[in-house]
């Protein structure tokens, strides 16, 4: 670390030097511009640079279906904005796993293709991306995925169950997006500057968006048991219910606590959705209780939807863990 004294010239300018080293390797010099970003007490200092798009290459050779969606979302959230795909020979199965994989991800297209490659391109800018919007929506589908698998489960819908399962995907692309402004905002003091949110409240919106994220996959879990489980008894039924009703109270308690503005309301609130976790967790004792003397089979797939519904209302719990810490006092 090296330390400056600041200079007052002029009178009313307060002046400091930049350590040359840094200068040097940053490519500012004498006439250069740089750029200051406030955040709380600390001034972050980068120097200006002009707009480019940031452009990854990845050689695909040998990679199918599910390794390479990966491999694309990987480049998708390490935030470059032009993608080349590359190897000797994209195949026909390849060119479709690779468009599968861009229809899954915000504002991604594909711009040009060859034999040897593919290219992609993020066609949105990212201050029209917002992280408090994306995080709302993937709470109101997640959330809604959750009761309408638990509805499927009751009433034997297998088509809705299947649209549960089928809306996996908009949460999971919600996802990769938060992802990418968060990874951004860590990299360019000037990505936070252009969502309006400080790199705190990202880090908040980002573990919390991940918690949202595990509850949709145990959503469509549970729409995935209800098509193997065929009626399923009134009282387990209404058990179930009950226990989904108390696991989304935590979720919706700690997600209002995370978005509350006012410190006192948000720490009440995720204190509540703590305390709620408890209560799921002595309910759902109760409910495999209820299931035990059923049918074999049938008893071990509605203690997967128990396991389920109570893992939802631990990561509600672990979103009003974010939602305290964020509302505590600031050192």
């Amino acid at each position: 670390m090296e330390t400056r004294k600041v200079q007052v010239t002029g009178g009313s300018t307060y002046t400091v030097s930049l350590p040359k080293t840094w200068a040097t390797d940053n490519g500012v010099s004498g006439g250069s511009v740089v750029e200051f970003h406030p955040e709380d007490d600390a001034l972050l200092l980068t120097p200006r640079r002009e707009e480019e798009k940031s452009e990854g290459t990845l050689d695909i050779t040998g990679l199918e279906g599910e390794q390479l969606t990966r491999a694309v979302i990987t480049m998708y959230v390490s935030g470059f904005d032009i993608i080349t795909l590359e190897t000797a020979r994209v195949t026909a199965a390849q060119r479709r796993n690779i468009r599968r994989a861009a229809q899954g991800l915000v504002g991604l297209e594909v711009i040009g293709e060859t034999s040897e490659r593919v290219q992609l391109q993020d066609l949105l800018d990212s201050s029209e991306l917002s992280m408090h919007n994306a995080i709302t929506r993937m709470r109101l589908v997640a959330t809604t995925m959750l009761g309408d698998a638990v509805t499927a489960l009751v009433e034997n819908d297998d088509d809705l169950a299947m649209d549960v399962v089928q809306r996996d995907d908009d949460v999971d692309r919600l996802w990769a997006m938060v992802s990418r402004v968060f990874r951004s905002v860590l990299r360019d003091p000037r990505a936070a500057a252009e969502i309006g949110l400080d790199r705190e409240t990202c880090f908040d919106y980002h573990s919390s968006a991940r918690q949202l994220e595990r509850v949709a996959d145990h959503a469509t879990k549970i729409a995935n048991h209800s098509r193997d489980l065929g009626e399923v008894p009134e009282g387990a039924a209404t058990a179930l219910e009950e226990l989904y009703e108390e696991a989304i109270e935590t979720i919706d308690m700690a997600m209002d606590a995370l978005l509350e503005d006012e410190s006192e309301t948000a720490t009440r609130l995720a204190n509540d959705a703590r305390e709620n976790v408890t209560m799921v967790d002595e309910h759902a004792r109760e409910v495999d209780a209820t299931i035990r003397d059923l049918d074999p089979q049938q008893a071990q797939l509605l203690g997967l939807v128990v396991d389920s519904l109570t893992r939802s209302a631990d990561y509600g719990g672990n979103i009003a863990e974010t939602a305290l810490q964020k509302a505590a006092p600031k050192p």
